[in-house]
């Protein structure tokens, strides 16, 4: 087998990307999706008659022109979304609007929304995660969603801290940015690169992982954003890695064995466990340089792409 099929037979590979096409190619368990996402989607032509049935969906809603954009880009999510899941045989992620990152009510309304709309045209919400910023707000916000048993992915996540507060949330699944958490070590040490072994971001999933399987967490840890095959295949064994084309065309193309790295310990405990107030969280972040730059980060460049595809929503 190739290191795709090999991977696949200890992990859930889940497709980062909205293309049909190449998830129709690699044939993964689920997909995932963000505003950054959809904006290349919405260049696709097998997609401009759901942007034309989105536009006239904003138009309907009314409103002022926020609204009307909102109202489209939620539709044009789910439309997508739903196209997926007819190649998928498991579970899409939607993103509710980065903006609202720190609110929790707005999130947990918009959230409702987004499952409404799946389920009003046809699909059923064990098939959907709605995706969240991994903000304090954000993750009291899918903790009542969850117990209203709408599941949630928890996005933009880069440290122990707010993997620690999802997990006591009771959240579903958690995204940790494997190549984000590189990217700022490289500009902040000067180094040209970090050998897979050592990377840092491959270091803080697995630390996650072990954390959650040795204190019996349900919440399934989902490495995200790799940059090199190399930092997947550190991971494998991980619950689920969401996976870009381009990657996972390189896997298929390499025959070579694939040795599992992760493994669920029973009985070893190596890191206490820990129970986060706010305080707490805002304080472990704000001592975390990385995961305060890069989440901020991620909330702004979602945003700026969530209003690209607003603006081309509401032309």
């Amino acid at each position: 087998m190739n290191k795709l099929d090999q991977l696949k037979s200890i992990t859930q590979v889940v497709a980062d990307t909205g293309d049909l096409d190449a998830i129709v190619k690699y044939q993964p368990q689920d997909a995932t999706t963000n505003p950054s996402l959809l904006l290349k989607a919405a260049d696709l032509p097998r997609y401009q008659p759901l942007l034309d049935e989105a536009q006239r969906r904003g138009r309907e809603q009314g409103g002022s022109p926020a609204s009307r954009a909102a109202a489209a880009c939620d539709y044009l999510a789910v439309s997508i979304g739903l196209e997926i899941q007819k190649i998928v045989p498991g579970r899409v992620s939607t993103e509710v609007d980065a903006r609202l990152s720190f609110d929790r009510n707005a999130t947990i309304a918009r959230a409702r929304r987004i499952i409404d709309l799946y389920e009003g045209r046809g699909s059923n919400r064990n098939r959907v995660l709605i995706k969240i910023a991994s903000t304090w707000e954000g993750i009291q916000a899918a903790r009542e969603l969850e117990q209203d048993g709408i599941n949630c992915n928890l996005t933009l996540l880069f440290n122990f801290a707010q993997a620690a507060a999802c997990a006591e949330s009771g959240v579903y699944l958690i995204s940790p940015f494997v190549g984000r958490i590189l990217d700022w070590h490289l500009a902040a040490t000067g180094q040209s690169a970090i050998s897979p072994e050592q990377d840092p971001g491959v270091r803080s999933v697995s630390r996650i992982y072990r954390y959650y399987k040795q204190h019996g967490f349900n919440t399934l840890v989902m490495g995200a954003s790799f940059r090199n095959t190399g930092q997947i295949e550190q991971l494998a064994g991980c619950d689920r890695l969401t996976i870009s084309p381009q990657l996972m065309q390189q896997l298929a193309a390499d025959n070579s064995r694939l040795v599992r790295k992760l493994v669920p310990e029973q009985g070893v405990i190596s890191e206490e466990k820990i129970s986060l107030e706010e305080k707490s969280f805002r304080w472990m972040m704000n001592e975390d340089a990385m995961a305060t730059e890069k989440l901020a980060e991620g909330i702004r460049l979602f945003t700026r792409d969530q209003e690209k595809l607003e603006a081309r929503l509401v032309a």
